[in-house]
């Protein structure tokens, strides 16, 4: 099956937000077998999406189109595909019954009876985060589905309804596996399995880079899961024989989790102290349920004085070697966890940019600091690329992956 995701919404083409729903639906349906041909995105405008879906139905056997199922005017998707399938709106009398129930003892406004209207015949796919369901039209071997704009309700209405629904088009079943990747690039990674790449049938294997980390994707098809998992261990444990402690998890587990975890188990606690990363750090484990059975304080200690008045930083070592210094990243990591009786202190002191960097000290030059109760404290550098922003971020999975390789 070949699809198009179409994301509808003026708002896209100017550049207001972003169209986070083409990635996700696209990941998601390579992991059902079905390919995405292309994605695109159309204006608020009946005439265009008519026109859109004319194209798109020139190459592709579905389209999952995005957006414009709300209660206002400009909310036009389902009745353009209404037209388009040569379909009357009818009112879907269980949808506005769960509208009515959504607006129990408030005042509901009239239009929001729109979003219970629906091309006739029609599939409809509850939606339990909002007003509007989703909609399936099936005709003439072409395949719509519509779905809400928002994120929070287009994903657990594709996750729990769309791929059930999906799964029934085929008679395979598709298994994926995520293999996360810390500490090398995708270039790197890609160069260590080139002939495991270059020669996939099934399963495949396909890299994916953010800024800061790299993942492998590797799915197979099968008549089950049992059988798609069969084919897909001895490639994983190729990779994991190559890349070793470069993968540090799988599926949507975070670095910070796997950190969090690996303190937990041996009984650690654990203080930070940071400055080029100004709470990322700290944030990355506060982000985390749980985290607060080991994350004892997290500092922000930008300034000199700071480091010396909170940290215990001797002013000599400042002035010797600058705050952007093995030395510094040191005290830095033994002062916060001794002020605190944690078994472990991390820290981070850097120049993130744009400005501030010399000849000796460039930006994106960073030192993690590492203290950890009976095996003393450790050091790294690092040289780190981007934007200020992207140096922080950065930093923080290298401080990450610093503790797990530590522990």
């Amino acid at each position: 099956m070949i699809a198009e995701v179409l994301g509808i919404g003026t708002e896209l083409l100017l550049g207001d937000i972003a169209n986070t729903n083409a990635q996700f639906l696209s990941r998601e349906l390579a992991g059902l077998g079905i390919t995405v041909y292309r994605q695109s995105a159309v204006g608020d405008n009946a005439k265009r999406l008519h026109a859109a879906l004319d194209y798109a139905f020139t190459k592709a056997d579905m389209v999952i189109a995005c957006g414009g199922l709300g209660p206002t005017q400009d909310d036009v998707t389902k009745e353009v595909a209404a037209r388009y399938f040569g379909r009357e709106m009818v009112l879907d009398e269980a949808s506005f019954d769960a509208i009515k129930v959504r607006f129990a003892g408030r005042d509901m406004p009239e239009n929001v009876k729109r979003n219970a209207m629906v091309p006739k015949d029609s599939i409809l796919f509850p939606n339990s985060h909002g007003s509007a369901p989703g909609v399936c039209i099936e005709q003439e071997a072409k395949l719509m589905i519509l779905l809400p704009g928002p994120p929070h309700e287009l994903e657990p209405m594709f996750m729990e309804h769309v791929v059930p629904f999906l799964r029934q088009k085929t008679d395979l079943v598709f298994v994926s596996r995520r293999l996360k990747i810390i500490g090398i690039g995708e270039s790197r990674v890609e160069e260590m399995l080139r002939d495991l790449i270059d020669a996939q049938t099934n399963p495949t294997i396909a890299p994916y880079a953010n800024i800061t980390e790299v993942a492998l994707r590797i799915t197979a098809s099968a008549k089950d899961a049992v059988a798609a998992n069969e084919l897909i261990n001895p490639v994983a444990a190729k990779i994991y024989e190559r890349l070793g402690d470069n993968i540090y998890g799988e599926g949507d587990v975070s670095l910070a989790k796997i950190v969090m975890d690996m303190l937990k188990s041996e009984g650690h606690t654990l203080a930070i102290a940071e400055s080029c990363t100004g709470g990322l750090l700290t944030s990355a484990f506060v982000d985390m349920p749980g985290s607060s059975d080991i994350l004892m304080e997290g500092v922000v200690t930008y300034s000199n004085e700071a480091k010396m008045a909170r940290l215990g930083v001797a002013e000599g070592l400042l002035k010797d070697y600058g705050a952007v210094s093995p030395q510094v990243a040191a005290a830095m990591a033994e002062g916060v966890a001794k002020s605190l009786g944690t078994s472990v202190g991390i820290s981070t002191t850097g120049i993130a940019g744009p400005g501030g960097g010399t000849a000796s000290k460039p930006v994106g030059l960073v030192y993690i600091g590492l203290y950890i109760a009976q095996k003393g404290t450790s050091t790294k550098e690092l040289h780190l690329m981007g934007t200020r922003n992207e140096v922080r971020k950065r930093a923080v999975v290298n401080a990450l992956d610093f503790i797990r390789s530590k522990l």
